[in-house]
């Protein structure tokens, strides 16, 4: 870690635990771009795991910060609602504030079970196991292509690239346009402001009206033609979406959009990172590949693409000695959760060859699990694979930019240099 970087984590500490602990407010999008988040989790997990924020930009919530506490959130749906009715599945309100979109994973059974099990199929065993060869030969495509001893974007050439056309594979969307959906997927999560991505929220929605013309697009084209193995296609020929009105249609594209869009995305970048952070680690995976699946769990717990998911109180509930009122926003954050010390060993360090490299909550439990958590392992899999095939190592030669959000924990640029073999 660079000493600046010390230095901000240092006075974040000295913030997080000089505040009273009544007004502690982890969620700051400023926190979460800059990575001083971690010192406000830890003292929440160890003075008030189950805690209320009265104010902050997204309004009142609740923050459950220990795993074992949001794994009991995550699998109690009757008293903690998703329902996008409720507010859904994100803290939500702030610069963000549009209304939240009716998509599966924003709503609570029986809808949910049909929607999900609609497009299932695409990231079932044998789906993915059709697409493993030809997502190892775009990896090899897009490492082949990438410059030798010079500094390049390991985010939009690697990370979106490979993401971007496994995406547009899954939508069976060409794929000169996969650059559009990851900028979309890009746009539904960013925080209008001036000088980012969107500017306003009216822009947002303009971008929005693009977003979902296209996709309708897709709809017309697949609901008048045979079933197909792709999502579009699953969900205009099962018979329990095919009527589903344009607004769930187009919320469920988002879902699917952004879910396998940034947790793969992110990861790959963040693999990276956390491999040039721990030299003794990246040294470990090259001696031995064989460590890829567990370094890729590992990687999935360290970075947490997804920081948080909310649920809303459907009745008074008593919980973690607190009593947490009907309607009140509950936020589960997955990123702390992933260092618990009560839970995982040594949370903090980056160990790849960890004895039980799974107990993570980054794909969430119970009934919203991330139903395509298998894809986003099989693409960091296999690129790995093919990077140890290639480099003798990829160098980080700068500070990565965070996207700046409470939301998705991700990279907006990662510079890195390949070396040269000598």
């Amino acid at each position: 870690m660079a000493d600046g970087d010390i230095a901000l984590l240092k006075q974040a500490r000295d913030e997080a635990y000089s505040i009273p602990l009544e007004n502690l407010d982890p969620a700051q999008p400023r926190l979460f771009q800059a990575d001083t988040m971690w010192p406000y989790f830890e003292r929440l997990r160890k003075e008030a795991p189950v805690h209320f924020s009265a104010e902050s930009e997204f309004g009142p919530y609740w923050s459950i910060t220990r795993y074992n506490d949001i794994l009991a959130v995550d699998t109690n749906h009757q008293a903690f609602s998703s329902d996008y009715l409720r507010g859904g599945i994100t803290i939500g309100g702030g610069r963000q504030n549009m209304d939240p979109l009716p998509m599966f994973i924003a709503m609570d059974p029986p809808k949910h079970d049909v929607q999900r099990k609609a497009v299932s199929p695409a990231v079932a065993p044998n789906a993915l196991a059709t697409m493993a060869p030809q997502i190892r030969e775009r990896a090899a495509g897009i490492l082949d292509g990438l410059p030798i001893g010079e500094e390049l974007d390991w985010v939009d050439k690697v990370s979106k690239e490979l993401t971007a056309m496994t995406l547009a594979t899954l939508f069976d969307a060409p794929q000169e346009d996969r650059r559009k959906i990851t900028y979309w997927s890009d746009v539904v999560t960013a925080a209008p402001m001036p000088g980012g991505l969107v500017e306003s929220l009216e822009q947002k929605m303009a971008i929005f009206q693009e977003y979902q013309a296209y996709f309708n697009e897709l709809w017309n084209r697949k609901v008048n033609a045979p079933p197909h193995d792709d999502l579009i296609s699953m969900l205009a020929h099962h018979p329990e979406t095919r009527n589903m009105a344009p607004r769930e249609y187009f919320g469920n594209i988002v879902l699917l959009t952004v879910g396998g869009n940034d947790t793969t995305r992110n990861t790959i970048s963040g693999s990276v990172l956390a491999l040039n952070r721990n030299p003794d680690q990246y040294r470990k995976l090259r001696d031995n590949p064989h460590l890829i699946p567990s370094m890729v769990s590992e990687t999935i717990r360290w970075q947490t693409p997804l920081a948080h998911m909310r649920r809303t109180a459907v009745e008074d509930f008593e919980f973690g000695g607190k009593t947490i009122r009907a309607g009140e926003k509950v936020v589960m954050w997955y990123v702390s959760g992933n260092r618990d010390d009560e839970v995982i060993e040594n949370p903090d360090a980056y160990i790849i060859d960890r004895e039980r490299p799974r107990t993570h909550v980054s794909f969430g439990f119970g009934i919203h699990r991330c139903v395509g958590n298998r894809l986003a392992e099989l693409q960091l899999t296999i690129i790995w694979e093919e990077i140890l095939k290639r480099f003798p190592e990829i160098v980080v030669v700068g500070e990565p930019k965070r996207v700046y959000s409470t939301f998705v924990r991700g990279y907006e640029t990662l510079p890195v240099v390949i070396p040269r073999r000598t």
